[in-house]
């Protein structure tokens, strides 16, 4: 997978998202491991999702959710259809949320986030607080043991 790669043409097409996810306790120097997909929230805004059909395109996006070879098209109109998209592409798998749990909408995420270096780029992921937020609200049993080392990481960066 190519997160690398992902972030710089999502960057370079002008598409508004933030980075969520274990990509953003990566980004903060989280050590629990790696995962295998970049999970990101989009700004809905029609010039928005046309900017990511067009970057994301030529990487052959399809739904991680059909079984191989099912009919799947890769337009503004799929991308509104949902709440949560999983993509793989030849990238890479690409989790596109349009709602964080505990968190909102986009806007909501993006005004709970900061601007990092990464990748070569400069892009918006989840500050500490709101990661840990996103992570407590899901509930899910691999954000639940995330949380001790995200709070060790934001008693350092906030003593």
């Amino acid at each position: 997978m190519s997160v690398e790669g992902t972030v710089q043409t999502l960057s370079d097409a002008g598409v508004e998202f933030v980075i969520i996810g274990g990509w953003s306790a990566i980004l903060h120097g989280s050590a629990l491991g790696t995962t295998y997909e970049l999970d990101i929230c989009v700004s809905p805004r029609a010039d928005n999702l046309r900017r990511l059909v067009q970057a994301l395109a030529p990487f052959h996006p399809r739904s991680r959710d059909l079984p191989t070879g099912s009919p799947f098209t890769w337009d503004e109109a799929t991308l509104r259809k949902g709440a949560v998209l999983r993509l793989v592409t030849d990238i890479g798998m690409i989790d596109l949320v349009a709602e964080v749990t505990g968190l909102g909408s986009f806007d909501d995420v993006r005004s709970g986030s900061i601007l990092v270096d990464a990748f070569g780029r400069r892009a918006w992921t989840l500050s500490l607080r709101s990661l840990i937020k996103a992570k407590r609200a899901a509930g899910h049993e691999k954000d639940l043991k995330a949380l001790p080392e995200l709070e060790s990481l934001l008693e350092v960066e906030e003593p």
